[in-house]
């Protein structure tokens, strides 16, 4: 099955800073998932420990 999982981080409106998760198959429009922090380092370290383990599931980095 062809899968996709993407991860971006963004300011928000309102001074804030939101981690976004998208997954689904590709070719479809999937899912999606935002969590809003006070602070860019919470949501680096969560951007980085989520990366870890999706690369450990088999999912690679392609840069669109």
């Amino acid at each position: 099955m062809a899968r996709f999982y993407a991860l971006s981080i963004e300011p928000t409106l309102f001074d804030d800073i939101c981690l976004t998760r998208r997954w689904g198959r590709i070719g479809t429009r999937g899912q999606m998932k935002a969590m809003s922090f006070a602070h860019e380092e919470e949501a680096l370290t969560l951007f980085a420990r989520i990366q870890h383990q999706k690369a450990h599931r088999g999912y690679c980095e392609c840069f669109t």
